[in-house]
């Protein structure tokens, strides 16, 4: 079986959240980059967990980006993908980053795509559907359990107000969000033995991107909380009915 999971690198949680150019370019200066956390704890790991099952399993890992993504790639190859690629583009537009990866799943020959449910950033959580019509293939997303018999998988979901459990047979397109799988550290054996994995650097197939960024915009700054007095219940009541926002 061969398996692709789709990388992506994104800010730190902890980043100062900053805008250039006119508030159309996020500011990277000072950003520590990490693995999109829903590509790197529960679509990749769980990728791993098939993979120790089955270990004649081959997992490869895709990201569509520039080469200062390079060391993020090889964490992710640490933790235990066999080989990585990455399809020199740098783009946010949501299309055409999913026609490149589906250009590599197509040349791949690929049985299992994974995805992360969204990029913490963008939270567009758009791609693995998008990978999925591209390649003809079903999809399955915001999975929260994935197992596998022969061909077959068994997908459990989220739905409102409860869960539904799916069969497909594979090939298939999963985007995995949490319950997939537990985070895991990348041990020194693993990290020594990424400095040597492939990692081979394709450039883009020709498509137009769909979208453009036009500006970004900071959320308004949070009020300064109002103190009413225990003995002044009426105020308190005017301001639930005039001034608060739901939110």
């Amino acid at each position: 079986m061969k398996i692709l999971v789709c990388i992506s690198k994104t800010p730190d949680t902890t980043a100062k959240i900053a805008f250039t150019d006119n508030n159309t370019k996020f500011a990277t200066d000072g950003v520590q980059w990490i693995i999109n956390p829903y590509d790197e704890w529960y679509a990749l790991v769980r990728a791993i967990e098939l993979k120790e099952k089955d270990p004649s399993t081959v997992l490869h890992l895709v990201t569509v980006a520039g080469a200062d993504t390079d060391p993020v790639i090889r964490k992710a190859l640490a933790l235990g993908g066999d080989e990585a690629i990455r399809v020199n583009a740098d783009s946010h537009d949501s299309f055409y980053i999913a026609a490149q990866i589906a250009e590599v799943a197509k040349q791949g020959n690929y049985d299992l795509v994974f995805t992360g449910r969204e990029t913490i950033d963008y939270n567009g959580s758009s791609i693995g559907g998008m990978v999925a019509e591209l390649l003809n293939l079903p999809y399955v997303a915001l999975a929260t359990k994935f197992d596998l018999n022969g061909t077959t998988a068994t997908i459990t979901r989220e739905i409102e107000g409860g869960e539904e459990i799916c069969e497909a047979s594979l090939p298939l397109v999963v985007s995995c969000q949490k319950g997939m799988a537990e985070q895991r550290i990348p041990n020194m054996k693993g990290i020594m033995g990424a400095r040597t994995k492939p990692l081979k650097v394709v450039e883009p197939a020709a498509t137009d991107a769909l979208t453009t960024i036009v500006g970004f915009e900071l959320p308004p700054a949070k009020a300064g909380v109002k103190l009413i007095p225990a003995d002044n219940p009426a105020e308190l009541v005017r301001l639930l009915h005039e001034e608060a926002k739901m939110i």
